[in-house]
């Protein structure tokens, strides 16, 4: 398991701080009209603090757009987050022009954003405590739900900050290559960029949800913590190797 996600889930079985209740009532007040849950949430899973959740997000940004107007589309891409922009942040990201789902975002209309972290089985063999051990499996997991109406970026400027923050922050990631977005002709850029349709998401509401036993007794959540090195995802090169071999041709 990569070390930063094995921190997390690390965290997070030690318990996290949420916001007092005085802070999430400021919250609720910025929205005027907020949209129904998209997410059960038990109280014991909830986490409210923005700073948190805004970290969780920078680092699992790459995201499930969700609309259900005017059909269900989900669409998987990478994503921006801009962290001051709007009482709980702005998303901004793109897909082709010639996905359906530009639909909704030229009609404004509401979607959802799930942003996925790590997960896992738990098993009650991994615990100590009488009633862990004689409970049931559970499964584990980090997920944040962000809502807002969509609005579609078509001003070729605008176009072209968008891409260049997204290309910023994933060069950044994986440590920079001789690639200079900046060097590339922006005529040669902005006719490109017709074959995508950007969009922004001012959040209007904040869902973060964090199954990762918190509220199991310490003997337990100390015992599961380092059995949780079982997980070792398969590189994306690895993947794409077998891939490669595997698939069918």
């Amino acid at each position: 398991m990569d070390p930063d996600r094995r921190s997390l889930l690390t965290a997070m079985l030690g318990g996290i701080a949420l916001l007092g209740p005085d802070a999430a009532s400021a919250d609720a007040a910025v929205q005027s009209e907020p949209p129904d849950p998209s997410v059960y949430i038990p109280k014991a899973h909830l986490v409210q603090d923005r700073a948190f959740l805004h970290a969780f997000m920078d680092e699992f940004s790459f995201v499930d757009l969700v609309t259900t107007t005017p059909t269900l589309r989900i669409t998987h891409i990478p994503s921006v987050l801009d962290r001051a922009t709007g009482a709980y942040g702005t998303i901004v990201g793109h897909i082709s022009a010639q996905n359906d789902q530009v639909k909704a975002i030229r009609s404004g209309a509401r979607a959802v954003v799930v942003f996925r972290g790590p997960h896992g089985y738990v098993s009650p063999g991994w615990l100590t405590t009488p009633a862990g051990r004689n409970g049931v499996p559970t499964w584990n997991f980090a997920v944040v739900h962000a809502t807002g109406r969509l609005k579609a970026i078509d001003e070729p400027e605008q176009k072209y900050a968008l891409l260049s923050s997204l290309i910023r922050k994933y060069e950044t990631a994986i440590g920079g290559t001789a690639y200079d977005f900046a060097a590339l002709p922006k005529d040669e850029v902005f006719a490109r960029a017709k074959g995508i349709q950007p969009f922004s998401i001012e959040i209007e509401a904040l869902e973060g949800k964090f199954k990762l036993f918190q509220e199991r007794p310490e003997p337990d959540k100390a015992a599961a913590v380092p059995k949780l090195d079982v997980y070792r995802e398969r590189s994306l090169r690895a993947f794409t190797e077998y891939f490669y071999q595997a698939a069918p041709k």
